[in-house]
């Protein structure tokens, strides 16, 4: 075997390190959308909602001040009718609060379906805080039936110190529903 020339050295050390970055942006490639949910759960970014546990919940302390939560309901090729119970709540800011939304599948056939949300404006994402959701689980509604979806949620009091949020006074969660298919992916 004979000894590698210094451009031979050369050109193996290039493939290799464009062989790894390869690799790496496959890599990457794969894991952006997972990354990007959480990117998304722990800073609120684009109205994403964080996602708290009822024990978290309880020791969030409870203003005197007052927020507007719209709520609204959209659904995406699904006969069935979606709406919120009530359009809008007052809620004390830090207490803990329920809304409920109502779908009805309207045809007759079962239909799965899968709600997203937002919450607007953007930056009252991150204190926009749900302890119990229907939203990213698979609901099956047969003919007919109708069912209520309750949403357990608070806003932080931090709202009230962030110089982006502390003048908001109406905060919009909005859902979607979207049909699944029979194989459990979105249509």
């Amino acid at each position: 075997m004979t000894a590698m020339t210094q451009p031979q050295k050369s050109n193996l050390k290039t493939g290799l390190l464009a062989g790894s970055l390869a690799v790496a942006m496959v890599g990457m490639g794969f894991a952006a959308a997972p990354l990007y949910r959480i990117f998304c759960q722990v800073t609120g970014f684009g109205g994403t909602t964080m996602r708290v546990s009822e024990a978290q919940a309880a020791t969030i302390p409870v203003s005197s001040q007052t927020i507007v939560v719209r709520f609204d309901a959209n659904q995406r090729g699904l006969p069935w009718e979606f709406k919120p119970e009530r359009p809008t709540d007052t809620v004390s800011i830090g207490a803990r609060d329920m809304s409920v939304f109502i779908a009805e599948n309207l045809s007759d056939q079962p239909i799965k379906g899968m709600a997203t949300f937002n919450v607007s404006p953007a930056q009252a994402g991150k204190y926009f805080n749900k302890v119990q959701c229907f939203c990213f689980t698979e609901q099956t509604l047969q003919p007919k039936q109708r069912v209520r979806m309750p949403v357990l949620y608070y806003v932080d009091p931090k709202i009230m110190t962030d110089p982006d949020t502390k003048d908001i006074e109406e905060i919009t969660l909005s859902y979607t529903f979207y049909p699944v298919d029979d194989a459990g992916k979105g249509s």
